[in-house]
């Protein structure tokens, strides 16, 4: 943390970190203005001001990442900040029991094994085949899960990105395609394979699904995180 504060309080670190928080409001505003598409999430807008200003003063990536530390940092605590909504939806969990656990886990499994197998079927690197291992949870998750298996967590983020717009916009096809009514179901779907930005449109499909999209997104989360350095871990020995 101290390191992260060193590189924040510079002229630069605190000049970056301004632009990066007004793109953030910017975001907000515009995704507002659009009522909630996914396509204009407040996430992928500040990505791309932030990238914008980097190209007209010819700064590298790695500066940014440098002056920005302390935004890095925050994701440690970002990460701890999950159990509130999880306490929040607390009721619901012990409603339905191992029940719910046991068909977010199975989502999260499932979704992030058959982007594997794609890439593996074309032999593409090992780091990239382990990298999209973390896309259908939330960015800090990812970014952390895979620097910890041997991907490239910048990556990672991209990887999310993409899988919570694109779970997000045909969310409504897919729901319709299989007639899929029930708000709980809606929610778990959203908040498994569309993390943050699948629970964010479950907040304007309203307020049953945007609880059980909050706690999927979660469960799944922390799950996926915990368990993929782990696997890592015990295939790397076994070979």
């Amino acid at each position: 943390m101290i390191t992260a504060l060193t590189h924040s309080v510079t002229l630069q670190g605190m000049f970056w970190l301004t632009i990066t928080l007004i793109a953030y409001i910017v975001g907000l505003a515009i995704h507002r203005r659009c009522y909630g598409h996914p396509a204009a999430h407040p996430l992928i807008v500040t990505v791309l001001l932030v990238a914008a200003v980097l190209m007209l003063t010819h700064t590298s990536v790695q500066k940014y990442q440098v002056s920005a530390q302390l935004l890095h940092w925050l994701l440690g605590p970002v990460t701890v900040a999950l159990a509130l909504p999880i306490y929040r939806q607390w009721a619901q969990l012990k409603h339905y029991g191992w029940r719910l656990i046991v068909s977010i886990c199975a989502g999260g499994v499932i979704a992030p094994l058959l982007a594997w197998y794609s890439l593996w079927v074309f032999s593409a690197p090992t780091a990239l085949q382990l990298t999209i291992l973390a896309k259908s949870i939330t960015t800090p998750l990812a970014m952390e899960a895979t620097r910890q298996i041997g991907g490239i967590p910048a990556l990672a983020a991209v990887f999310v990105i993409v899988t919570g717009i694109v779970g997000s916009v045909l969310s409504g096809w897919v729901f319709r395609l299989f007639n899929v009514q029930s708000t709980d179901a809606q929610g778990i779907a959203l908040g498994t394979v569309a993390h943050g930005i699948g629970t964010a449109r479950a907040i304007h499909m309203g307020e049953d699904v945007a609880a059980m999209a909050t706690l999927a997104l979660c469960i799944n989360g922390i799950a996926t995180a915990l368990v993929l350095p782990l696997l890592y871990s015990f295939f790397s020995f076994l070979g």
